[in-house]
């Protein structure tokens, strides 16, 4: 599994603040996955990552290896994209991923130097992370928690 954390302040002020209205922060935690498991989905769709930087295209060699030549990364089956999903861990923290274990590589990226069972050098295509417009959806969410 991969794991990093966002470091926005306001979500983590927002959140404690929860906290201490209600003691337990896992209805919004829920909603807050949902919310970004859908997020993290539609990355699929418009191929950009959270920062909205377009997705590089296939190379030459991956398009050597695949019947379809669409150049669409990270779309060909469908099976990253629809195996996005959330995981809450009680009233302590939330995460957003995808079970498939190339996942990390899609992520992160990697040269064939560094793992020599690619068939070439695998740009990095973030798909998950806060955008701008999650950061604000999240914050509506917890402020809706707030209000109750």
């Amino acid at each position: 599994m991969i794991e990093f954390e966002i470091d926005d302040g306001d979500i983590q002020k927002a959140l404690r603040k929860l906290q201490q209205k209600t003691g337990n922060i896992s209805p919004a935690l829920r909603k807050i996955g949902e919310n970004m498991t859908e997020s993290t989905k539609k990355r699929f769709e418009t191929y950009t990552g959270p920062d909205g930087v377009m997705w590089e295209a296939n190379s030459d060699v991956t398009y050597d290896r695949k019947a379809d030549r669409s150049g669409i990364p990270l779309t060909d089956h469908g099976t990253l994209g629809n195996t996005i999903h959330y995981k809450l861990f009680g009233n302590e923290g939330l995460a957003i991923g995808s079970p498939m274990k190339y996942a990390a590589m899609m992520q992160f990226g990697g040269t064939k130097s560094e793992f020599p069972n690619l068939w070439g050098d695998i740009p990095a295509r973030p798909f998950l992370g806060v955008s701008d417009d999650d950061a604000v959806e999240i914050l509506n969410i917890i402020g809706r928690h707030l209000d109750f």
